[in-house]
């Protein structure tokens, strides 16, 4: 059963704390915490937020990555 669950991550990136509610089973959560690739076991969380929970970073937080790498 999924329900809203909230993730606080620190940002690979800017190394800010963040916190974001996704809506995902806890069981699919947990078999990612055991080893499972996370796009396997929450194919239904889109990329950005599937990302957020791996390495912290959020959708504005990439763009403004990508958009520094495109000024250099």
């Amino acid at each position: 059963m999924r329900v809203k669950v909230k993730f606080t991550r620190v940002s690979s990136y800017s190394r800010k704390t963040h916190v974001r509610e996704i809506e995902v089973d806890p069981a699919d959560v947990e078999a990612w915490r055991l080893g499972a690739l996370i796009q396997d076991v929450l194919p239904y969380v889109s990329a950005p937020d599937r990302e957020f929970i791996v390495s912290g970073i959020t959708p504005e937080e990439w763009n403004e990555m990508f958009n520094q790498e495109d000024k250099k």
